[in-house]
């Protein structure tokens, strides 16, 4: 048997240049489920994405999911995309498997929190603030330089890595430090700012919204003190004081003390991202 992708509409074209289709896996010209492609508005249009893949029931166990994913390669191939990017659920352990064999490597994981009880609190000698347009000003510029230089450093190829590093503080800081549901702030001890912590308000689910980690860092001088849990505690009162129960953020998969860190303070794992090149 031939399993093979049909288009089930039109090619859809953005203003920004993305483009998405829908596919109907089908074999021997029977529709067995359905495959959703795009590119990623963010890395740009030689970043492919396969949105979702779905098998029917009665069709699974039988290979079909892999032979779709490889016939959706070849798609994104032919529209000139040189990486695949794939975000497969925390409870979907046979996708994930699947991803694994068809050689997909983990980046990244998104991570969610429940907010519940008392607001934290922060450590006695810790103060935190607003930054101010002087410290976002070089902030800002620093921090789309070192935000490409980490998907550089993780395979992304330069000009993608910077085009998503451009798109995210267009979409997410449109107005800068004035950006509505934005907090940008700095902790102090002993009168120097030893850490910084962005957060925001975002979509984490369909019809879900909820806050959100944009960036969190503690200076080097100043790292194994304990300041990265003061700056996530700090986010989550934030979060809670604007009305919001649920905090959101993503996450490098070899960043190993943030990921104990988070797992510390309860956040669990919703999606497992990852990529691979397009040869």
């Amino acid at each position: 048997m031939t399993t093979t992708l049909r288009p089930a509409g039109p090619l859809e074209t953005a203003a920004d240049g993305s483009r998405s289709r829908v596919y109907e896996v089908c074999v021997n010209s029977r529709p067995v489920g359905e495959v959703r492609l795009a590119t990623d508005a963010a890395f740009g249009p030689k970043a492919g994405v396969i949105k979702s893949l779905r098998i029917d029931e009665a069709d699974r166990r039988r290979g079909r999911g892999t032979v779709a994913a490889l016939a959706a390669e070849e798609v994104l191939r032919g529209w000139g995309c040189t990486r695949v990017l794939v975000s497969v659920p925390a409870d979907a352990p046979i996708a994930q498997r699947m991803t694994e064999a068809l050689g997909y490597t983990e980046v990244s994981r998104n991570m969610l929190k429940e907010l519940t009880g008392p607001l934290p609190a922060l450590p006695e000698d810790i103060g935190a603030r607003p930054m101010t347009q002087e410290e976002f000003t070089v902030w800002e510029a620093d921090a789309r330089r070192s935000f490409a230089a980490s998907w550089t450093a993780r395979g992304v190829p330069a000009d993608q890595a910077r085009a998503k590093a451009e798109a995210s503080h267009r979409e997410l800081l449109p107005e800068g430090l004035a950006t509505p549901g934005t907090a940008l702030q700095v902790v102090e001890r002993d009168g120097a700012v030893v850490g910084r912590v962005w957060t925001g308000r975002r979509k984490l689910a369909p019809g879900v919204h909820g806050g959100y980690v944009y960036d969190v860092h503690v200076a080097p001088e100043h790292r194994g003190l304990g300041l990265g849990r003061a700056l996530m505690l700090l986010a989550e009162r934030t979060t809670a004081e604007a009305g919001d129960r649920l905090l959101g953020l993503h996450v490098f998969a070899e960043n190993t003390p943030a990921l104990r860190l988070y797992d510390s303070l309860g956040y669990r794992t919703t999606h497992v991202n990852s990529g691979k090149p397009l040869l």
